[in-house]
């Protein structure tokens, strides 16, 4: 019963992916034995105009042409240096090149975007007009693909108007792309060498793959499908494009863009001048700290130390633990002392003066005390924390513990 009703599941999930889908199969043969071999490939003239031969850098291995012969025609080649040369009617050698950063796999020409795909498993488009630097090309974007690309071709969809690059990957998948938003991702039992879109038959809208092991795949897209950008779209989220609901411009606001206007120097004069000040005041108030070993980590370099507080308790007994810890990689420490600054009328402690064991590096020493408080009017003060070195008067580190209040004896 438990096999039967996961194969019914199965079937279920495989009739709504069929159903969510936008292509129909048509025909799939794994053992078709299609293969290519290597050839020469010949250019005639089939009408006797006269041969026109262009000379590029390199041995070119894909090429994009547009325009018409007579009037005017651009042809994009990627060569095997890694660059695209764009040449035009009016000269025989490229002026304009575009560099790669990888060898291309693809070249298409959606609309006026060179779509090129690289072995660095991404897609870049570049503007068809180059600048003017002759070994410039304008970049507008890349996609990186999940896999390494195989084969690229055209998806032109004439009915709604549809341009979008379709690219084969390792890893099974067709993705097609529209700029740099996918429309549509084509899960294929095995990797896809060729593809061609076009009309086959009766169907405007079929979609020929060969596979790498020779197989033939054959899928018709269907007429209600509408290619709509997905949720993996590289790029600005559909929030952005929204428009904002901008107040209107009050009177104050206008008055206070004419003063910008009038006094703008005099007002950037008063903002630098306070943040001068602000800047010197923070320098001042961190030299302090550090000559008076304020701060919880020590700065010289024969002692690196850290020290952290922490206090438990409602009162009237505090535990006040102090974590010591030596911060050097290879160098212990040893001949340290810790001292407590309180007043005395408020706080009473059983040792306010101790030694500190060895420090071996890299360990956190919690060091443990109470705190007991005299005053039953709930009055809280600071416990000043002074660790000092055997025959120096100044601490290496320091810390100021602020002592809450005691909820017992307010209690009481």
């Amino acid at each position: 019963m438990a096999a039967a009703s996961s194969s019914d599941s199965d079937a279920c999930g495989a009739e709504s992916n069929e159903a969510n889908s936008k292509w129909l199969d048509a025909h799939y043969d794994p053992m078709a034995n299609i293969h290519t071999f290597s050839a020469c490939l010949a250019l005639a003239d089939l009408h006797g105009d006269g041969e026109y031969k262009m000379s590029l850098p390199s041995v070119p291995v894909f090429l994009e042409v547009s325009g018409q012969f007579d009037v005017e025609f651009r042809l994009a080649a990627a060569c095997r240096n890694g660059n695209i040369y764009i040449l035009r009617r009016d000269s025989k050698h490229p002026k304009y090149c575009i560099e790669l950063s990888a060898q291309p796999v693809g070249l298409i020409r959606v609309h006026k975007v060179l779509v090129v795909g690289s072995t660095q498993d991404s897609l870049h488009g570049f503007t068809h007009k180059t600048l003017a630097v002759p070994c410039q090309g304008k970049k507008l974007w890349t996609v990186q693909m999940p896999a390494a690309i195989l084969t690229m071709n055209l998806l032109e969809q004439h009915s709604r108007g549809l341009q979008a690059v379709m690219a084969g990957l390792a890893n099974g998948e067709v993705r097609i792309y529209r700029d740099k938003a996918l429309l549509n991702v084509i899960h294929t039992p095995d990797a896809v060498t060729s593809l061609c879109f076009g009309r086959y038959g009766r169907e405007d809208n079929t979609l020929i793959m060969t596979t790498r092991g020779g197989g033939l795949i054959i899928k018709i897209l269907k007429r209600t499908a509408v290619f709509v950008e997905g949720g993996s779209e590289v790029g600005p989220p559909p929030a952005q494009a929204m428009k904002l609901n901008v107040p209107r411009k009050t009177r104050l606001y206008v008055d206070q863009t004419l003063r910008e206007r009038e006094a703008g120097t005099a007002m950037h004069r008063a903002f630098q001048t306070d943040l001068y000040l602000l800047r010197l005041r923070a320098a001042r108030a961190y030299l302090q700290a550090l000559e008076s070993s304020l701060s919880p980590l020590s700065t010289t370099a024969r002692e690196p130390l850290k020290l952290h507080a922490v206090v438990q308790g409602l009162g009237p007994t505090f535990k006040l633990t102090l974590h010591l810890q030596n911060t050097s990689t290879t160098r212990p420490v040893l001949g340290l002392l810790v001292c407590f600054l309180y007043n005395e009328a408020l706080y009473s402690l059983p040792r306010a003066f101790f030694k500190v064991p060895l420090l071996v590096p890299g360990l956190n020493y919690p060091l443990e005390t109470f705190v007991e408080s005299l005053s039953n009017k709930g009055i809280s003060d600071i416990i000043k924390v002074l660790v000092l070195r055997e025959g120096q008067s100044a601490p290496l580190l320091s810390a100021h513990v602020n002592m809450p209040g005691s909820e017992g004896l307010a209690a009481a």
